[in-house]
């Protein structure tokens, strides 16, 4: 938390700058913890001088979202080769592309509630605070992982590599119409597995609003996509 002095600033509360940049509250108090919320404590509450959000009030109509077909295209090479369902959401966990290369599983499970799960698993990793992609468990035994879109200095959206069946998990699964299924998730090796979480940061990156590098977080990639290091 950055340390700032209350004196000649307008202050606002977190209500306050969670309406000024549509966010929720859990995510002004994380972005105020790692540094890039500027913020002081006023008794136990912490308060936000409001001439040092300018950075993330700028309009960026030309920069507050991704390009639909750009994603897409970037997606259908991504996913055939690193072998795994993709999508891009914002983020609430909506999609905003079609999902590219659906696993056996979602495809033989599509009408029922395959993708109500998707979403709820979708919404809770938008909320995650840990920015390292990073691979999570979902059910019925597959895994995804996701590397958040930047706009500046804010987080417009996802995209998410899914659909990968989790180690020492039977990757067998049952169809709509009760019939077994098979190989019904992605199956990856600890390399393609590492492939993915090394992809990602960089996919985002590439699929990303153009905009100046100065407007960027801290740390934020810049690069293009690569995926030659994928196995």
């Amino acid at each position: 938390m950055q340390q700032l002095s209350p004196e000649s600033h307008t202050l606002l509360t977190a209500r306050q700058v969670q309406q000024l940049l549509h966010i929720d509250r859990s995510t002004v108090y994380r972005m105020a913890s790692d540094g890039r919320l500027p913020s002081i404590r006023v008794g136990r509450q912490l308060r936000f001088p409001a001439d040092r959000l300018d950075g993330f009030l700028e309009p960026q109509a030309a920069a507050d979202h991704v390009e639909t077909a750009l994603a897409e295209a970037v997606l259908e090479v991504a996913a055939d080769l690193l072998g795994v369902t993709m999508v891009v959401t914002d983020m609430s966990g909506r999609p905003t592309t079609p999902i590219v290369n659906p696993s056996p599983w979602f495809v033989a499970n599509a009408q029922q509630d395959a993708l109500a799960d998707c979403l709820r698993e979708w919404r809770a990793m938008a909320e995650d605070p840990d920015l390292a992609p990073r691979f999570i468990r979902a059910e019925p035994g597959f895994e995804c992982a996701r590397a958040f879109i930047r706009s500046g200095r804010t987080l417009i959206g996802m995209v998410l590599a899914g659909g990968i069946a989790a180690e020492g998990i039977a990757a067998e699964g049952i169809a709509a119409d009760g019939a077994e299924l098979g190989d019904a998730f992605h199956r990856l090796d600890r390399p393609q597995r590492e492939a993915v979480l090394r992809a990602l940061p960089r996919i985002a990156a590439a699929i990303g609003p153009r905009i100046p590098d100065s407007a960027r977080l801290p740390g934020a990639e810049h690069s293009t996509l690569l995926l030659k290091e994928t196995p």
